[in-house]
């Protein structure tokens, strides 16, 4: 079988591949338009993609030769999974071998926010960094703090966790069922969405994606927040409207917000929210460390060498096709 390889991964991914005598076309140009990129995809069986290349109703009548694709993501918002139903696709993703990885980042952006960080960095870079000041841009303490979630599943877990025993935080959550581990393990709370917003000194985002949670952080959303909210995504930038979020802040209707992905990605230099103090932006580096990424590349070409023995991918998406 081949397999379409449309970026470069670590290593340990590719010799999987390889030992299992899998055939890997990788593009000689790794920013190709969106012709070039079909072109390749026509020519596998599989897709191990790296990115967010979309999987929709077009590209599955266009590549019908495709039978499988091994996503290089915990999200798999890209694929239309209703179609790849249809067809008996297999849609595999990278569970779990991110979850701390990505959590720290969150943890990490809601410490910098916290402290204006960013601001402060740029002050002592640019020679900013004047003489004492008793009331530039303080920051918040954050222990005792209420934490809400939307998403409590693994990586919103690690969050909770790292929230509970560093700074004694109170956790409530917002999910489609009940955590009961989390329930029980920290103490949190199962609240609705509104109690959530209102609630929260901090709100953090791990949910999966889907479209009709497109803009849920809007004017009326960040309008019902407490002043001193900050405001934490390392999901899904479509998550959040940014307009609407750029206007809570400025007007100070929310405090600060730390952002590791951005709608749309990249973000614009010219951003206005990368010029206010209390905002802290990441280029979606959630999984960026050499062990977490190992584990994806891992865990990718596993699900692919498990749909070309006739076996179903360890971690499949869709693994109701299987039934």
């Amino acid at each position: 079988m081949k397999v379409f390889l449309n970026k470069k991964i670590p290593q340990i991914g590719i010799d999987i591949l390889k030992s299992n005598q899998l055939d890997i076309i990788v593009p000689e140009n790794e920013s190709p338009t969106q012709e070039e990129w079909l072109e390749n995809c026509k020519k596998a069986d599989i897709i191990l993609n790296v990115g967010k290349n979309k999987f929709d109703k077009n590209f599955f009548d266009t590549c019908s030769n495709i039978k499988a694709i091994s996503l290089f993501s915990v999200g798999f918002d890209q694929v239309d999974i209703t179609e790849a139903n249809r067809r008996k696709i297999p849609v595999g993703n990278t569970p779990d071998v991110l979850s701390r990885a990505t959590s720290d980042i969150a943890f990490l952006l809601m410490q910098m926010v916290s402290r204006k960080a960013s601001y402060n960095i740029d002050k002592v870079k640019s020679g900013n960094w004047k003489g004492f000041d008793a009331l530039e841009e303080l920051g918040q303490e954050l222990y005792g703090k209420t934490l809400g979630i939307l998403g409590l599943g693994r990586i919103g877990f690690e969050m909770a966790e790292k929230c509970k025993k560093a700074f004694g935080m109170k956790i409530i959550y917002h999910n489609r069922s009940h955590n009961e581990q989390a329930e029980k393990d920290l103490g949190a709370t199962y609240v609705s969405f509104d109690e959530l917003i209102q609630k929260s000194d901090i709100i953090s985002i791990h949910a999966n994606y889907t479209p009709d949670q497109a803009g849920i952080f809007d004017r009326e959303t960040f309008g019902k927040m407490k002043p001193n909210l900050i405001f934490i995504n390392t999901a899904r930038g479509g998550f959040q409207n940014e307009e609407d979020l750029l206007e809570a802040l400025k007007s100070g209707k929310i405090w600060g917000a730390g952002l590791d992905v951005t709608n749309p990605e990249p973000m614009e230099q010219n951003n206005p929210l990368l010029q206010l103090p209390n905002v802290c932006v990441l280029p979606h580096i959630g999984s960026a460390t050499a062990e977490a990424r190992n584990g994806m590349s891992k865990i990718a070409a596993e699900n692919i060498v498990a749909f070309s023995k006739n076996q179903p991918m360890p971690n499949c998406v869709n693994p109701e096709i299987y039934q």
